[in-house]
């Protein structure tokens, strides 16, 4: 049986999955993306990306076509009884060089559908209805036999394929869950109500915090319940979403989805299996929904593996590089899981009482992790930090500087009129950002890197910083 070779196959189709693909292409990669299902996701599961997602979807080319797709959000409060309790935002009114100052609130079902589009424009279709049925490691790379009859020999292999990730049992990965018996209903759908909408999230304090309503895109909203038992049906998870709404009133006109789930939390033993097979996503790491982490924290992944194995396919680095991605990765995870494992926690148990206020509490002391923008790689000053986002001029024509940044390579970007006193590593894009207005060229009114060479790493997190010389 003849053998099909190729860089990286991908196992799930799921969003991780979708961008791990569409990464590859935009670096260069020859990719294969398999998935059991017939079709990517029509309604359902993860609603937000966070602050750090859209700026790296920029760097992908995905933004310009979602970011008109959402709404915008970042804004929670508290009701009680019908009545205002409190109003906030200030986690994201004090984020730094960001432009995007809120989650955009879509479904996850928007994400899947634009990069399969754009995968199949590129040559490199999703193969539906098709399962891995065996992969064998070697020195030299990856074979692995599809429920087609088809051998796919890889360079490597990635598990995006989901908290029951075939490649991660198929290789005795440990991922013991912790289940804190708490049991969630979501509804999707449009509402008829008499309560003033906005397009905030609200949680709701009655006896305990067990309703929370987020806005969705267009006519949609949804809507979390805690019922903490497993057999309830929906007109069960609608009369407690009326009750937390009381005096207002509520109907549901339409219904999108329905769905439950038990909380779960995991973090994988390890996130790869020597150096060819990786874990991504859902397949490494699962928690709660609270505080919107999930799809966020898998996209990263992608951003964060991807450049890596093109690194080392591409332009001769030590496959040693490869380790950093669990290094990096796997203590995103955690800090994620213990963000949402609190939240979770507190519409259930509140010593005052007061569960919906101190939810709140706990989002704004976790805004790192929620908007994305604490994460952070190694504890120096600057390396290891993502690039703060500001306004660049080209001449008169007026862009941001995460327009500029290029996945399939790093960026060495000079802000000032200095010089530099090292070498520049092979096939790297150099910027020159210049002081105050030019006719021609880059240039910045304001920039947090004055008289700096910084060089970006291609998922837009500081590489090194360097001091221009002669400045």
């Amino acid at each position: 049986m003849s053998e099909k070779r190729i860089d990286i196959l991908i196992v799930g189709a799921g969003p991780v999955g979708l961008l791990c693909a569409h990464l590859a292409h935009l670096s260069g990669l020859s990719a294969v993306i398999i998935d059991k299902s017939e079709g990517p996701l029509q309604v359902g599961r993860a609603d937000a990306l966070n602050a750090r997602s859209l700026q790296l979807l920029e760097i992908a080319k995905l933004f310009d076509e979602l970011y008109p797709l959402g709404k915008p959000c970042n804004t929670s409060s508290v009701w009680s009884n019908g009545q205002f309790v409190s109003r906030q935002s200030k986690w994201w009114e004090e984020l730094e060089g960001c432009l995007h100052k809120h989650f955009l609130m879509i479904g996850q079902s928007y994400v899947e559908n634009l990069v399969d589009k754009k995968l199949a424009r590129a040559g490199v279709p999703v193969r539906r209805a098709t399962a891995v049925e065996d992969i064998q490691v070697s020195e030299g790379g990856c074979l692995t036999k599809l429920s087609t009859g088809e051998l796919i020999r890889s360079q490597f292999v990635i598990g995006a394929d989901g908290s029951r990730s075939f490649v991660r049992g198929h290789f005795n990965i440990s991922f013991e869950i912790t289940r804190p018996q708490i049991i969630w209903a979501v509804i999707d759908g449009i509402i008829e109500t008499d309560f003033p909408k906005v397009p905030e999230i609200i949680v709701f304090q009655s006896e305990t915090s067990d309703v929370a309503w987020i806005p969705r895109e267009g006519p949609i909203d949804r809507f979390y319940i805690r019922m903490d038992r497993k057999d309830f049906t929906i007109d069960e998870a609608v009369s407690k979403i009326q009750r937390a709404m009381r005096p207002h009133s509520v109907r549901f006109r339409e219904i999108a989805w329905f769905s439950q789930f038990s909380v779960k939390e995991s973090v994988a033993e390890k996130f790869q299996y020597g150096d060819r097979v990786f874990l991504a996503g859902d397949a490494c790491h699962i928690h709660s929904v609270n505080g919107g982490q999930g799809l966020n924290t898998g996209l990263a992944d992608a951003f964060n593996l991807i450049w890596k194995l093109k690194m080392v396919l591409k332009s001769g680095a030590s496959m040693d590089l490869l380790k950093s991605y669990e290094s990096e990765r796997k203590p995103v995870a955690l800090s994620v899981i213990e963000t949402s494992g609190e939240l979770v926690r507190s519409t259930k148990y509140s010593e005052t009482g007061t569960h919906a206020e101190d939810y709140v509490r706990i989002v704004r002391k976790r805004a790192g992790n929620i908007t994305g923008m604490g994460i952070r790689y190694g504890s120096d000053e600057i390396a290891g930090t993502r690039l703060f986002d500001f306004e660049v001029f080209d001449g008169t024509r007026a862009t941001r500087i995460y327009s500029l940044l290029d996945y399939a390579r790093f960026t060495l970007i000079l802000f000032g009129e200095g010089e530099i006193n090292f070498e520049i590593p092979k096939s790297t894009q150099v910027l020159r950002i210049h002081r105050g207005k030019r006719g021609g060229g880059y240039w910045s009114r304001e920039c947090p890197y004055v008289d700096q060479a910084i060089l970006v790493r291609p998922d837009s997190y500081i590489q090194l910083a360097a001091t221009l010389v002669g400045r």
